[in-house]
């Protein structure tokens, strides 16, 4: 077997499965011939003792009835002489017992006979019949003759059970009477033994060769997706060459996977330029830190360093030296600090530092530290030597901010300061204008979060005909929804102006408002939109240009569109903005004069810029029916504007009677919650 499992080591399942076949053959052939010897002495002596059994019985209803006729011991032995010579193959002797001697004398020579054959004697004593095989080709069967009651009518001095005599048959094997069915049942049972024999012989061994190493590498897979560890391997003891070359294969793959692996996860964690920590695994030091710095109530600092007129070098002297100045700076950096300190490359020439248990004033001499030895130092780069500067922002926990989204917006605005002021210098938050300004980063970070999941959304507020009540047109108007709430514009428009974002502000929520549509025209045809535009928004001249083309994109008619104008847009440059306004018109697109009345400037527009509608004042129309000279002003507005063939519309309508009042008046439409609250058509 150790020979047999040797030679199938290391080998392919085709030839495996050649030499299972012939195993299986040489053992059905050694079965079959190792076992035949056996069975067939099974088979032999079950026949020999039933056919033995047959011819005794015979033999002995001969001699009875023999006897029974009063013949002599003479009469008898001739009986069985002629029987023998009837039957020359069979060897036909009978042996007294001693009851049957003992009453009517023992043959001649008989005692001699049985003193000489133990079986025989055995037979005698205990009267148990005998099977024996003297040699290979004969069969000795020694048959006792036991007493009943009819015996006792002539053996008087018997009894019941006795053993009154022993016929002995010898015949050879060749003539034994074989039954069809018992050859039949013999051979059934002999050939399903041995299939089944070599059946099991051939599962253990498929089992052994195949099941196992395939169920190992199964259990080795399961355990790598439930772990996770790509460390696992499996072992190379496996005897078929197929299965081996899987494994091998199975384990370069999981070796290459886990390599990929660790690169992926370091390139995830790691700044692949510096090899220092990236934004990402800084946003989890960070946040682990203000976990513990809150439980332990303890300080720590930040610093965000961003090199000055970096982007010179890279244009000067190409980005490799920049690449160069950042690696040469990140060791810098890193020299100059403690072990447990934490400094990530945040992107391009931003580097931050994160300066766990330590407060506001140790912070700052660090900060100092840094700064001088950027300043003394000069780069070995292979244009020549290259000295840089850095502006340091320094902020910290908890007195800059709780959170992440604090910190960071305090380390920008605190950075933008040192920027603002000179660079090359540290500054830390020392102001109440600085926290301000921290609180507008704040909503920045707000701002571009909506913006980027989405939560921007368009309103729509319905301007009413007061002549008939009917929807004239809907105001677009700008939310940002946070959770179950909706930010109302006026909470973020000073911010998106500051921070720059009034643009895309302006163009997310002009599609959106385009996209409704075809909602609000199916209910009312020919409904205007009025687009209620950022006031810096006509500082990108390119993009309102596009305006017209973003609106028959959409599938929206420009005559449909209105854009809304206020004071400030028009201010700074009021030639540019006529300009503009004449090129949207030339297209079919109406403009609106918003808030009219809110300037001191309002009038002088009416004078110089096209528009088509006034939007008189919510100020002036809130109290209109208790100040009459709220009134005043407003019939004054509607007046002038009509002169000049605009249409008017009163803003900030809350109630029933301001709504009588102005039509009296006579202004065209209105707006405001008495007809309808901003929200998002059906």
């Amino acid at each position: 077997m150790a020979y047999l499992l040797g030679l199938i080591r290391h080998m392919s399942l085709g030839r495996l499965l050649v030499i299972l076949s012939v195993v299986a053959m040489v053992m059905a052939f050694v079965l079959i011939f190792g076992l035949s010897g056996a069975i067939r002495d099974r088979a032999v002596h079950d026949l020999a003792r039933e056919d033995a059994r047959q011819t005794s019985q015979l033999v002995f209803q001969s001699l009875y009835s023999a006897m029974r006729k009063g013949w002599s011991k003479q009469d008898i032995n001739e009986a069985i002489e002629r029987l023998n010579r009837q039957f020359p193959d069979l060897r036909i002797r009978v042996y007294r017992g001693e009851a049957v001697a003992g009453q009517f004398g023992a043959m001649p020579q008989e005692a001699a006979a049985v003193a000489a054959d133990a079986p025989l004697r055995k037979a005698l004593a205990d009267g148990q019949e005998a099977l024996l095989f003297p040699n290979v080709d004969e069969i000795r069967y020694l048959y006792p003759l036991h007493a009943t009651e009819e015996c006792l009518g002539c053996h008087t001095q018997s009894h019941v059970g006795a053993v009154h005599g022993v016929i002995d048959i010898g015949y050879p094997v060749k003539n034994l009477k074989v039954s069809f069915s018992s050859v039949l049942n013999s051979m059934l049972v002999y050939t399903l033994a041995i299939i089944g024999f070599v059946f099991l012989v051939l599962y253990f061994k498929l089992r052994y060769l195949f099941v196992l190493p395939i169920a190992k590498l199964v259990s080795v897979m399961r355990e790598i997706s439930v772990d996770m560890d790509l460390t696992r391997r499996v072992k190379y003891d496996i005897p078929l060459l197929e299965l081996q070359s899987l494994a091998e294969y199975f384990n370069g793959l999981l070796k290459t996977v886990h390599e990929y692996n660790v690169r992926l996860e370091e390139l995830s964690t790691h700044d692949p330029l510096t090899d220092l920590y990236n934004r990402r695994k800084f946003e989890d030091f960070l946040h682990y830190e203000i976990i513990r710095s809150a439980r332990h109530q303890r300080s720590f600092s930040l610093i965000m360093v961003d090199l000055d007129n970096f982007k010179y070098i890279n244009d000067t002297f190409g980005h490799p030296v920049g690449d160069l100045v950042l690696k040469e700076l990140s060791m810098l950096l890193s020299g100059c600090l403690r072990k447990g300190d934490v400094l990530a490359r945040l992107g391009g020439d931003e580097f931050a530092i994160l300066l766990p248990e330590t407060e506001l004033a140790k912070g700052l001499q660090v900060a100092n530290k840094l700064l001088q030895s950027l300043q003394d130092k000069e780069f070995e780069l292979p244009v020549g030597k290259v000295r840089c500067t850095a502006s340091f922002s320094l902020v910290s926990y908890p007195e800059d901010g709780l959170t992440e989204g604090e910190i960071y917006s305090a380390m920008d605005v605190v950075l933008y300061k040192a920027k603002s002021r000179g660079k090359n210098q540290v500054m830390t938050a020392e102001s109440e204008e600085d926290r301000s300004m921290m609180n507008v980063f704040r909503q920045g970070e707000f701002l571009r979060a909506a913006l980027r999941e989405g939560r921007v959304e368009a309103h729509l507020q319905p301007i009413i005909n007061l002549r008939d009540g009917s929807i004239k047109a809907y105001e677009v108007l700008a939310r940002i929804r946070d959770g179950e709430v909706v930010v109302p514009a006026g909470e973020f428009v000073e911010v998106a102006e500051k921070l720059g974002m009034a643009q895309e502000m302006d163009s997310t929520v002009f599609r959106k408002g385009l996209a409704h549509y075809a909602a609000v025209s199916r209910k009312n045809q020919g409904v205007k939109l009025f687009f209620n535009l950022f006031p810096r928004s006509f500082n990108d001249i390119e993009w309102v240009r596009a305006i017209p083309a973003i609106a028959r994109e959409a599938g929206m008619p420009c005559e449909l569109i209105v854009l809304e104008l206020t004071e400030r847009e028009a201010l700074p440059n009021l030639s540019q903005v006529r300009a503009v306004i004449e090129e949207l018109k030339g297209t079919g697109i109406k403009i609106a004069l918003d808030d009219f009345g809110s300037g001191f400037s309002s009038f002088m527009y009416l004078k110089y810029l096209p528009v088509d509608y006034v939007k008189i004042e919510g100020s002036f129309v809130q109290q209109i029916v208790n100040d009459p000279r709220d009134r005043i002003m407003v019939e004054h507005i509607n007046r002038m504007a009509h002169e000049f063939g605009l249409k008017t519309i009163a803003e900030f309508v809350e109630d029933e009677a301001t709504a009588r009042m102005l039509a009296e008046i006579g202004v065209d439409s209105a707006q405001g919650y008495h007809f309808g609250r901003p929200g998002v058509p059906d």
